[in-house]
């Protein structure tokens, strides 16, 4: 028979069991790591766990995702890794990987106290998904490269569009409803960000819902045009294949078979106003700079001779020129959907021009339009009613990211790592 006195003692244990898994499982204002169980097919590129990270906080449930930014892989190089425009994260991502300090200030979105640059999202619950899949977080296929080294094939898996599913996932499960959702990501997360948008509003379900796509843009690119028409058509014919996004478990099939009138699945580009259709209700901003040397030498160097052939000046034009023609077009294709915005300076002196939300918002200024930097198009997504900013900056001048003392510390260590 059971004894009152033992009752009470198992009682108690328990008690202070849960009371510990629960400081465990949820803690505020430190980083929680979150892997993805094997079973669920998330995986980094290389086969190793796929982790994520989520930073609490108890004063409000508005919660932030951001897409991690990086280069991309379709052959047995560029999926090794080794420069900014080849897969990033190629040995996966470790389970201390926002303890490091560049990840925590790669974007003003994933620091709490940042000592340059102040977002209003800092005081949310901030989710931060990590790039290490060579495919912008779309891919659903495990590719065999050996074009650089036959004799050491590389199996890789470009999973980014079932790692966003696990993500989604774990969010539903373990996160409170939120009044408000933005979804963020810059380069290849912003790609990622606008393409597995709809995964992470229909998780968490928000009753208030925004997009900001920095400096991923998916351009329209129809499969019945040319690359003269559509300089972006060749990147997008490659990567339909290498990271399987037309097949029956792809990204493309499975967005057009829960939303079929949403977009078009010869043209990769329609995923950018078929969010509009989806969630009209919804705010949904883009930023790219018009002088973008990083995105335009990732989408189109190696698919015009011309162009690899090139070096300095010359090849940044030739870049330039193709890079404004796919601007053109997409701006043409967001002008009849009116919850989309888009933010779109000529350049500033880092990172050649790429992104607008890495390290700093400082040299996005739009002065014609008396926009401080790309912060006012933020706060419009969030705020705003109506059709969101669509700004176009007329003048050509570079900003400079970081004046005065600023510059002379940051500058060269940014120089350093290759920016």
């Amino acid at each position: 028979m059971i004894s009152k006195q033992s009752v009470a003692r198992g009682l108690t244990t328990l008690a202070l069991a849960g009371t510990a898994f629960a400081a465990h499982a949820v803690s505020y204002f430190s980083w929680q790591t979150v892997e993805l169980p094997v079973a669920s097919g998330a995986s980094c590129g290389n086969g190793t766990p796929y982790r994520f990270f989520v930073n609490r906080t108890p004063f409000t449930n508005r919660t932030i995702v951001v897409y991690e930014g990086g280069g991309a892989c379709w052959d047995q190089k560029s999926c090794l890794g080794g420069d900014l425009l080849s897969a990033s994260n190629p040995n996966g991502v470790a389970t201390n990987y926002m303890a490091e300090l560049p990840h925590q200030l790669s974007t003003p979105f994933t620091s709490r106290l940042n000592p340059l640059q102040t977002v209003r999202t800092q005081g949310w619950n901030i989710v931060f998904v990590p790039y290490c899949t060579g495919d912008v977080h779309t891919g659903n296929a495990t590719a065999v490269y050996a074009d650089a080294d036959p004799t050491k094939p590389l199996a890789y898996l470009h999973r980014g569009s079932i790692n966003s599913e696990g993500v989604a996932a774990w969010l539903k499960a373990n996160l409170p409803r939120p009044d408000q959702l933005l979804v963020a990501g810059f380069s290849a997360g912003g790609a990622g960000a606008t393409a597995n948008y709809g995964v992470i509003r229909n998780a968490l379900n928000p009753k208030k819902s925004a997009l900001l796509a920095d400096s991923g843009p998916l351009y329209p690119a129809p499969r019945a045009g040319t690359a003269t028409q559509y300089p972006s058509l060749p990147l997008q014919n490659k990567i339909r294949v290498a990271w399987g996004l037309d097949g029956p478990h792809g990204l493309v099939t499975k967005l057009l078979t829960q939303y079929p009138n949403a977009g078009d699945a010869n043209n990769l580009g329609s995923m950018t106003t078929g969010l509009a259709k989806i969630f009209p209700q919804d705010r949904l901003g883009y930023a790219v700079f018009q002088q973008d040397g990083v995105y335009s030498d990732f989408s189109y160097t190696k698919f015009n001779p011309e162009i690899a052939a090139a070096t300095g000046e010359a090849k940044a034009q030739l870049l330039n020129v193709k890079w404004r023609q796919d601007i053109g077009h997409w701006l043409g294709a967001i002008q009849p959907h009116q919850n989309v915005g888009y933010y779109v300076p000529y350049a500033r002196d880092i990172i050649n021009s790429h992104c607008l939300t890495t390290v700093t918002f400082g040299g996005t200024a739009i002065k014609e339009a008396n926009l401080k930097n790309v912060s006012s198009f933020i706060d419009n997504l969030l705020d705003g009613t109506g059709t969101p900013l669509r700004v176009v900056e007329a003048a050509q001048v570079k900003q400079v990211a970081f004046p005065g003392f600023w510059g002379t510390l940051i500058n060269p260590i940014l120089g350093s790592l290759g920016y």
